[in-house]
C-alpha cells in the first residue's frame, strides 16, 4: 500500500476508508463491520468518518469495527462547523470519542467553513490537541480563498 508522508513526518496509507452512509441499516451492520475490518487486514487502515453521519452512528459502527485494533488504525472524524467553538467542539469531540470507543482522534477535522470564527476554531483544536483529545487538526472542503483566510489567522501554528 502506497502511503503518504505528513508534515510531521508520521505516514499514512494514501488510501482509506471512507464510512459516510453506514451505520444507518441494523440489518447490514455486521457486514459493515465486517468489511471495514477486511479493509484494515488489507492495508485499508485509515478510517474516516464524522459526527454528522447518521447522526453518530457511522462513529459508533467504526468505533465497533476497530475495537482491539486500535493501534492498526488512522482515526479521522470530522466536526460540524457549528460546533466549531471552544465550547461546542470540546462538546462534540467527547461524544465522538465515547462513540468510536477511543482516548483520541488521529485528525480531527473542521468539516466545511461555518460562521464561528477561525480563530476560535483554531484555539478550539489547539486545546483538544493540548489535551490529548487530538493528535492532529485540519480543515477539509475549504476552498483556496478560504485557506488564504487560516493561514493568515494568527493563531495557526506553522505546519509540523
Amino acid at each position: 500500500m502506497k502511503r503518504i508522508q505528513l508534515p510531521c513526518g508520521e505516514s499514512v496509507p494514501a488510501l482509506g476508508q471512507g464510512t459516510w452512509n453506514i451505520g444507518d441499516d441494523p440489518q447490514v451492520r455486521q457486514e459493515e463491520i465486517a468489511t471495514l475490518r477486511r479493509g484494515i487486514d488489507l492495508g485499508l487502515t485509515l478510517v474516516d468518518t464524522a459526527e454528522m453521519y447518521g447522526d453518530g452512528r457511522s462513529e459508533r459502527l467504526v468505533g465497533e469495527a476497530i475495537a482491539g485494533r486500535r493501534d492498526q488504525v488512522f482515526l479521522v472524524s470530522k466536526v460540524y462547523p457549528h460546533n466549531a467553538s471552544l465550547r461546542a467542539m470540546h462538546r462534540s469531540c467527547e461524544a465522538s470519542l465515547r462513540r468510536l470507543r477511543v482516548e483520541a482522534i488521529d485528525l480531527y477535522l473542521l468539516h466545511w467553513p461555518g460562521a464561528v470564527p477561525l480563530a476560535e476554531t483554531v484555539e478550539a483544536f489547539e486545546a483538544l490537541r493540548q489535551a490529548g483529545k487530538i493528535r492532529h487538526w485540519g480543515v477539509s472542503n475549504f476552498d483556496g480563498a478560504t485557506m488564504q483566510q487560516l493561514w493568515a489567522t494568527p493563531a495557526v501554528p506553522p505546519p509540523r
